[in-house]
């Protein structure tokens, strides 16, 4: 299994320090559901990114066809854990401001979902569109 070790420290330096931020704050409702969404998400996000395996480029490649996992339900798990992950940070953190963050990268995870769609239709053709049509995203 391929695993991008830049990504996991990241992840790893990221969250003592999101921790530190955290803990000094107030609980307010806004903080707890924000945790609630973020670090279930975060979770499965971690989840998807191990299922995916070999199959992750952070460009639109077509090497294999994962679908089993998290991937038989959502064929986009890292996209939709990931800005939910993001939602639930900027609930938490109480930075309206990165509504702004969060409403440029929905259009771009679109577009790029559609950019790996086309991808995948060209290299796996009826299978893919098979296991499009059994998922959702």
């Amino acid at each position: 299994m391929k695993l991008n070790y830049g990504t996991l420290i990241l992840i790893a330096l990221s969250m003592p320090v999101l921790a530190v931020y955290l803990l000094p704050l107030a609980w307010t409702v806004s903080r707890i559901a924000g945790l609630i969404i973020a670090v279930p998400a975060f979770i499965l996000f971690i989840v998807a990114r191990i299922q995916l395996g070999k199959a992750f480029s952070l460009q639109a490649k077509a090497s294999i066809l994962v679908t089993t996992g998290i991937y038989s339900r959502i064929r986009n798990p890292i996209y939709i854990f990931g800005g939910l992950v993001m939602a639930g940070i900027i609930l938490c953190v109480n930075l309206p401001w990165l509504l702004l963050v969060f409403a440029v990268l929905i259009p771009m995870q679109i577009y790029r979902s559609r950019n790996e769609e086309r991808v995948l239709t060209e290299k796996f053709g009826a299978a893919y569109l098979d296991y499009k049509r059994q998922t959702w995203f």
